[in-house]
């Protein structure tokens, strides 16, 4: 163990390590800021980068990238009160109101120690139970782990907001999309409807740029406003930190809240915050002065988030579930880098589990250092209305999920899942349960056939088998009783505690506005019923796994259209209403359908001219019909931005996006 903790911090400290470390923090600083990103979007657009390099440097920007985005989203939450993330809601309850009363130094101060404490503590915290887990982690079969996937999928019901069958459902869906492709144990095709691209399944960075970049770009897009406006950051850099080392014990309280909730997998950033911010409130003497400006309801919920990242490693590492829905894209980084995670991580790649433990303390630390020393360039940039800086966002995940598989195919899946993920918004389905689903389909199949092979279906009889299985029984329980939407909105808040979280409203949803509802649940049903039929033909190690998925999802998606078909008019319980409302938290009525259409003319005309001639001419259409830029401003910004891909394709040799027209006429790199 002192071997691999000695080379864990020679690692540790070689440049290389140090300045990949830098870059991953200086990415996730800047999506922070941007607000309804977070780390899934930012974990995603890094993910093609990391092909090619050396484990330990990839590692460290990835861990580098998650241990600041819950730092930097605090901007937004403190500064208009728009939260960065789901993970930094609850700051805006007292971070904003601080804002207005000219203490957004305060605040912000406050909310970057906070975190590097919390991050550091979450650390140490993965740091000791890496000694503690070792031997209990050997006693673990492919049954056990198995077991311990189907309880990851589990806890998902803590998602599912007004309807636990919706949160089921949107997992059942992610493990179908899961299981696109060759099957693991035969190598039969399933569900790739006879196209080469689906073969090998749909790429990570592809769902979860499509699932959560797109929709909330969209969204934005839609809003036409500004990320922030109308606070200025005042003084008091200083009594912020002074705050922060008064409430020391709360800072401690907070952070191994964080971190125990971190190691639920599937709980997430979605409802730590809610939970520290209820636990401060609770635990206060005098609680007057919360949701007014008090401090306290910052440094809880920032403490609690980055100390998260820490638990969340814990099973993303130890068993292989994803603890939250970044982790699930940084299980799939691992995958990429060869890494199998599990019992491995803590015998041959002990070494590895160290040096990531403390690069993610390290990590705090340095975000929490460069936020003080940015905040004022970094606050001025919240404040450019969004539509100036829409094209560069398209443009970059576009181009990163172009170099998932280098086909022009991939634009046109992302858009689809695009399309899925705006629509699972819109109807307040869980999308964070579709990721976790997705990434574990893989493993939860692969655990189930061997464990099959060795044990048969007497496997399910095993002791550890049966109390991983009560814990994810009760786990579900628990859900129905108390359920947390992917926004942090409680449903019914637990007996005795405050309602701190904001309660989704309930008004009246008549048959025409649930129509759509109703359709899509009814596609819903339409598609298992296709995995029922299609894998019914297959081998029985082959159609195992995706035949009793789709016949229990199935099941659950009748279910929950017989709930929305039987509701009477103006009932609300299980139905949310049109993207103007609850779904998006916006009242105006407003469609997102011109939103999409920006999307068909940048994926449409790339799939006609090529990548970077469609950029030039959605930029400059942009910039000319959303904003004042006028001709001469917005061909100067599409140069700008044009430039900066060909200067980014040539010096790391990647390729673009090719259309018709380079199928016809020979043109010139970068056109060709």
């Amino acid at each position: 163990m002192f071997d691999a903790m000695n080379s864990a911090l020679a690692d540790l400290l070689s440049v290389q390590h140090l300045a990949y470390m830098l870059l991953g923090i200086v990415v996730g600083l800047g999506v922070g800021i941007l607000p309804g990103l977070g780390g899934i979007a930012g974990m995603s657009l890094l993910m093609p980068f990391i092909y090619g390099m050396d484990t330990v440097s990839a590692i460290a920007m990835l861990i580098g990238m998650v241990a600041v985005i819950p730092t930097g989203d605090t901007f937004t939450s403190v500064l208009m009160g728009i939260p960065g993330s789901s993970a930094s809601q609850a700051t805006v309850l007292d971070g904003y109101p601080l804002a207005k009363k000219g203490q957004a130094a305060r605040a912000l101060s406050a909310a970057f120690s906070a975190s590097m404490l919390g991050g550091v503590c979450g650390a140490i915290m993965l740091t000791g139970f890496i000694v503690v887990a070792k031997p209990l982690i050997l006693m673990f079969s492919t049954a056990e782990l198995f077991m311990f996937a189907v309880f990851g999928l589990s806890v998902v019901g803590v998602l599912a907001g007004a309807s636990i069958v919706r949160g089921v459902v949107a997992c059942g869906l992610g493990l179908m999309f899961g299981a696109i492709g060759a099957a693991p144990a035969t190598g039969e095709s399933r569900f790739d409807l006879k196209l080469d691209y689906l073969q090998d399944g749909i790429p990570l960075v592809i769902v979860g740029l499509g699932l959560f970049a797109i929709p909330e770009l969209a969204e934005l897009m839609r809003r036409q406003r500004a990320i922030a406006s109308g606070a200025t950051l005042g003084s008091g850099w200083l009594q912020g930190v002074r705050d922060t080392l008064r409430h020391w014990f709360l800072v401690l309280r907070s952070s191994a809240l964080g971190t125990f909730i971190g190691a639920i997998p599937g709980l997430g950033g979605g409802v730590v915050d809610w939970i520290a911010y209820g636990h401060v409130v609770q635990s206060s003497k005098d609680s007057s002065q919360f949701g007014k400006g008090d401090v306290r309801g910052v440094i809880a919920p920032e403490s609690a988030n980055n100390a998260l990242q820490g638990g969340a490693l814990m099973p993303t590492l130890l068993f292989g579930i994803p603890g939250s829905g970044s982790m699930a894209v940084f299980l799939g980084g691992m995958v990429l880098l060869g890494l199998q995670p599990g019992p491995s991580m803590v015998t041959t790649e002990l070494t590895l589990t160290y040096t990531i433990a403390w690069t993610l303390a390290i990590a705090s630390v340095i975000g929490a250092f460069i936020c003080f020393l940015l905040a004022k360039p970094i606050a001025r940039i919240t404040f450019i209305p969004f539509d100036k800086i829409a094209p560069v966002m398209l443009m970059l995940i576009c181009f990163a999920a172009f170099q998932a598989r280098r086909d022009l195919t991939d634009l046109l899946v992302l858009f689809g899942v695009g399309i899925l993920g705006i629509y699972l918004r819109r109807f307040g389905w869980p999308r964070p349960a579709f990721l976790i689903g997705f990434v574990l389909s893989g493993q939860v199949e692969a655990y189930l056939y061997q464990a099959l092979q060795f044990f048969g279906w007497g496997f399910l009889q095993r002791p550890g088998v049966l109390i991983i299985g009560a814990l994810a029984a009760v786990s579900l329980l628990l859900a129905v009783r108390n359920r947390v939407s992917e926004d942090g909105a409680v449903s019914k808040p637990a007996e005795g505690k405050a309602a701190t979280a904001p309660v989704v409203p309930t008004g009246g949803v008549t048959r025409a506005e649930r129509a759509p509802q109703l359709l899509f649940a009814l596609l819903m049903m339409v598609l298992f019923g296709y995995g029922v039929a299609s894998s019914y033909p297959l081998s029985f190690l082959g159609s195992v796994f995706p035949l009793y998925t789709s016949l229990v999802m199935l099941f659950f998606s009748a279910l929950l259209f017989w709930q929305l078909w039987s509701a009477a008019p103006g009932h609300a319980a299980h139905c949310d209403q049109e993207v103007g409302a609850v779904a998006t938290g916006t009242a105006d009525g407003s469609s997102v359908w011109p939103s999409i259409g920006w999307f068909v003319l940048l994926f449409g005309m790339t799939a006609l001219v090529g990548f970077i001639l469609a950029l030039a001419v959605f930029i400059t259409a942009y910039l000319v019909t959303r904003t004042a830029f006028g001709w001469l401003k917005s061909l100067v910004y599409m140069a700008l931005c044009v430039g900066f891909m060909v200067t980014l394709g040539h010096f790391l040799t990647l390729d673009f996006p090719a259309g018709a027209l380079q199928r016809v006429v020979e043109l010139p790199w970068p056109l060709k």
